[in-house]
């Protein structure tokens, strides 16, 4: 007898042992002490009901995909701008229904 039926996406596995492990992954790392900062899980996607923004890591410019020079530039509060246009943005193209 089904009691609670939950989703973890549009897809189908060859078995349930694989979705358990996500929703075991999503419910324990939210406990007290599961994940070295916890202040992390605060800027997680879906926190906000959109998506993260693009992330980039060294060098600047790795087989001609360049960091946009906004990240470069050290102007915090245009950077966190950028971030959350870029949010915004991926959301509505990937997950618009997050939107409604």
């Amino acid at each position: 007898m089904v009691t609670l039926e939950l989703s973890i996406g549009d897809y189908v596995l060859s078995g349930g042992e694989l979705a358990a492990a996500v929703l075991t992954d999503a419910v324990v790392r939210l406990l007290p002490g599961a994940i070295g900062d916890e202040q992390s899980a605060l800027t997680d996607s879906f926190q906000d009901m959109v998506l993260a923004p693009p992330v980039y890591t060294r060098p600047a410019n790795y087989n001609g995909w360049e960091v946009p020079e906004i990240l470069r530039s050290g102007d915090h509060a245009a950077i966190e701008k950028w971030m959350e246009e870029q949010a915004f943005q991926r959301t509505k193209t990937r997950r618009p229904d997050l939107l409604k």
